[in-house]
């Protein structure tokens, strides 16, 4: 059996329109995988633990590389969307298999996670991720 390495990035960022709320961002590379997670913290709950979220599985698609196909493996409904679209996004970006877990909760931004408070927390944590993915893996 041989064991396969895997680097892992770790980074934060802050949520979009909150004040003291962090996304967590975990990315272990390996050779032929990408497992992501992701989640949110303040100081006012940092003793206190997040529930799973979604877990999304998604790999690209051999025959239209501008489309990726994702499988539920456990769903929150808060977060499924999410992550649906994060796993897409990477397993794309990267045409590897990508395993995204995420308990982001955007109840802390402004105005409650409103649709366009979403789009630019996604937007955030997809250029985060992209930028500490390994350069061997992002092909150009």
């Amino acid at each position: 059996m041989v064991a396969e390495t895997s680097d892992v990035v770790q980074v934060s960022i802050p949520l979009p329109r909150s004040l003291d709320t962090r996304v967590f961002i975990r990315v272990a590379t390996q050779a032929k995988a990408i497992l992501l997670s992701l989640t949110t913290a303040s100081h006012d709950e940092s003793s206190s633990l997040r529930p799973m979220g979604s877990f999304v599985y998604a790999l690209p698609d051999r025959f239209n590389q501008q489309q990726a196909i994702a499988t539920t493996l456990f769903s929150a409904e808060s977060s499924l969307e999410f992550t649906t679209r994060v796993a897409k996004l990477v397993a794309r970006k990267t045409q590897l298999p990508v395993y995204v877990t995420n308990s982001i909760s955007l109840e802390s931004m402004g105005m409650g996670g409103t649709v366009e408070e979403e789009m630019e927390a996604f937007k955030g944590v997809a250029e985060a991720i992209l930028s500490i993915l390994p350069k061997n893996v992002v092909p150009s």
